[in-house]
């Protein structure tokens, strides 16, 4: 990636991914299809509707007393023999992540897929400190070997051409040229990543779920990679954000239960698994990151995405980020969940992901614990307008519309004018200059507006 696109907002981003109109076609179908499978599994029980607001409540609850959970889990999780650690910042957690395995003496670590190490940059700081991570979840493994950074949650590669990854593969992997069977492609990397399962003696996963009543962490994942990593290695390193903290663990089965069906539609993910106590000989620690979420939690209006379990429904479900991929938001976390989460870690920089919404309000829909997703980028869009962080031709043009909308004769008056304009001079709106011109054809002018012909029909009676 070079500098200008490290830079560019997400619609550039956007409108570079669209110039490939065959993988945006099936990105949006594949996501949908996604989505409708979400549907079919949510709908095959009765209570699901009950089950999204018991873990709403149950994350309500979370979130006014997460001071004392996080003690709570603390207190729990070292007398079963895990060694807690405290971040504030990513810097500080990628610190902690280091020592440990400097102490260790390793070069080489095996790691989970884990949401928080993309947003704290661990790769790359490990990489600048002679540590070579070598991600093993299959997806993660494509888009790390291509140098790029999940575009998806659940589906870190869904961006990619099977024909891409295999291409990837012949460099990296030794595979024949031209390979693009999915079938022989995972056999492939499952060889290479066994090899480096077998020789690393430092495991690193993310945490779905933490719980405070036991002081255990949860991992699901499809493909095990976590469970064989932590079981070769001689030290597991779980790092999390500090709202991953369920009570009880019989709160459980309703996260699981709603986990899997919101992020691919399965009655529950293949592998669901529980870490208590380090085995004998083995050294277990847990790194509780804050890195910004205290601050979220104090504000009323944008607390609630800490509810998030990353189930990715949202991203599926969601009309802009199908057709603009997930690398348009050019933060760790795509869709309408990053659009939400990014602005409270820095406003200036993602000021433009709360506008990437049609604010439809798919996202809350599909919410298994009830993010009030569409109403947030709403808010978000009115603080960041406030402190001047929007686009000037944008705040212009609002100003202009806001002028126009609130004055009723100089509404109609425009519109009149519009209509005059696309019937006998199209010329002055069919141009690229008009955004709205560039995807779409513009409409026929009407022969009057609305105004005009609800008039007449009051005066006819009707």
């Amino acid at each position: 990636m070079d500098t200008k696109e490290k830079t560019a907002d997400h619609a550039s981003r956007a409108s570079a991914f669209n110039r490939d109109e065959q993988r945006v076609n099936w990105h949006d179908k594949t996501l949908w299809f996604v989505r409708e499978k979400r549907d079919k599994a949510a709908w095959q029980i009765p209570e699901w509707e009950h089950l999204r607001e018991l873990a709403s409540q149950i994350k309500d609850n979370v979130l006014s007393n997460l001071h004392n959970y996080l003690i709570q889990f603390e207190k729990q999780a070292s007398s079963n023999g895990i060694i807690v650690h405290w971040a504030a910042t990513a810097q500080e957690h990628n610190e902690i992540v280091y020592d440990i395995i400097r102490k260790k003496g390793v070069s080489q670590i095996v790691k989970s897929k884990s949401m928080l190490t993309e947003e704290c940059h661990l790769n790359e700081y490990l990489l600048e400190k002679g540590i070579d991570v070598v991600d093993t979840d299959f997806g993660e493994r494509i888009v790390q070997l291509a140098e790029e950074p999940p575009s998806h949650i659940v589906l870190p590669c869904i961006h990619k051409k099977k024909e891409e990854i295999g291409a990837l593969f012949h460099e990296h992997l030794g595979t024949p040229e031209g390979s693009s069977d999915p079938v022989f492609l995972a056999a492939a990397a499952r060889a290479d990543l066994r090899k480096h399962f077998m020789k690393s003696s430092v495991a690193l996963t993310g945490v779905n779920f933490a719980v405070a009543e036991t002081g255990e962490i949860v991992v699901c994942t499809n493909e095990g990679n976590a469970d064989l990593g932590v079981q070769l290695a001689d030290t597991h390193i779980a790092c999390m954000g500090i709202e991953k903290i369920i009570p009880q663990r019989k709160h459980l089965g309703i996260f699981l239960r709603l986990l899997a069906r919101s992020a691919t539609g399965q009655p529950i993910t293949t592998y669901s698994s529980h870490f208590r106590k380090p085995r004998a000989g083995q050294e277990t620690h847990v790194v509780l990151v804050d890195n910004g979420r205290s601050e979220r939690l104090k504000s009323i209006d944008f607390r609630n995405a800490l509810k998030c379990i990353r189930c990715g429904a949202c991203m599926n479900t969601c009309p802009v980020y199908r057709r603009s991929g997930g690398h348009s938001y050019h933060y760790a976390i795509a869709g309408p969940i990053g659009a939400i989460l990014a602005p409270s870690l820095d406003m200036k920089k993602y000021a433009d992901l709360p506008f990437a919404s049609t604010l439809c309000g798919s996202c809350s829909n599909v919410c298994p614990v009830k993010i009030d997703i569409h109403d947030q980028l709403y808010r978000w869009r009115q603080v960041i307008v406030k402190n001047g962080y929007v686009n000037p031709g944008k705040s212009l043009g609002m100003r202009t519309m806001s002028t126009v909308l609130s004055n009723p004769s100089t509404f109609r008056w425009i519109g009149r004018l519009g209509r005059l304009f696309i019937k006998h001079l199209p010329f002055l709106v069919n141009h690229k200059l008009n955004p709205w011109y560039k995807k779409r054809e513009m409409p026929a002018p009407p022969a009057q507006s609305f105004h005009q012909w609800y008039k007449t029909m009051r005066t006819n009676g009707k």
